[in-house]
């Protein structure tokens, strides 16, 4: 049997997206999962959206919060209820491709990986591409990942065992820290270098607000993992350069 794949979703006022996010697990040609949908609190559609499709399916589970706690503790109450042995994330704007779970479940499978990721697409709000296929490389590692998240949340997927109680930080990026605590367990994850999900990019997420991207940044490499001036100024500098490289991609 296919080993299962536990997929976390938290959301909070998706409900433009929410809905091809969801079908497009419903279409994965990879039958062996389950679906963990935590809503933080939303005040617009996106609960009775999420509720009406959980009824439908046995291995949906929805979890509406009583209070806004933030995206870190949904991933991190979802992790909890995750049975699957691997955790796949997706966020709720994000879309895969029907092969996605199917191609890294047998990778990582045949080789005994504990963590993978794979190229995308970037689409703006309405769903149209805007960008080509941004690569995935064969390989990244702890000092890799201190100058540039690579990585986009949406296409990681990760052996629960390895992940054991590394929990997620309220902080800002906290995909970014998340993994650079679970290649301190892991060493590396590994790429797939194929276009297997959709990376949503919209106006008012974290990521669009470049100043704070900046700071959280810097906060991240002195005070999260604690580096030095000199070393916090080298992979700063490098992660100044890859960010405009990658947008003038």
């Amino acid at each position: 049997m296919e080993p299962l794949v536990s997929i976390i979703v938290p959301c909070h006022n998706s409900a433009k997206f929410i809905t091809a996010t969801l079908n497009s697990i419903v279409a994965q040609d990879y039958p062996s999962w389950e679906l963990i949908i935590i809503d933080d609190q939303s005040t617009d559609d996106t609960s009775t959206i999420v509720e009406k499709f959980a009824r439908k399916y046995s291995n949906v589970q929805f979890i509406p919060l009583q209070k806004n706690m933030g995206v870190s503790n949904a991933r991190n109450l979802g992790m909890t209820k995750a049975s699957g042995k691997y955790i796949a994330f997706l966020d709720s704007d994000d879309i895969w491709l029907e092969n996605k779970l199917s191609r890294q479940v047998a990778y990582m499978e045949d080789k005994k990986l504990a963590m993978t990721f794979c190229a995308y697409n970037r689409i703006n709000e309405d769903g149209v591409t805007i960008s080509g296929v941004t690569p995935a490389p064969f390989s990244v590692g702890y000092e890799q990942l201190l100058s540039h998240n690579m990585i986009i949340f949406s296409t990681s997927m990760v052996l629960k065992s390895v992940i054991g109680n590394l929990e997620f930080s309220p902080a800002g990026h906290e995909d970014w820290i998340f993994f650079l605590q679970l290649f301190k367990k892991c060493k590396l994850g590994y790429g797939i270098n194929e276009p297997l999900a959709l990376y949503r990019i919209r106006k008012d997420s974290l990521s669009s607000n470049k100043l704070k991207a900046v700071v959280k940044t810097w906060k991240i490499l002195r005070e999260s993992e604690k580096l030095g001036l000199v070393k916090s100024l080298y992979h700063f500098s490098k992660y100044a350069v890859l960010t405009i490289l990658k947008r003038l991609r």
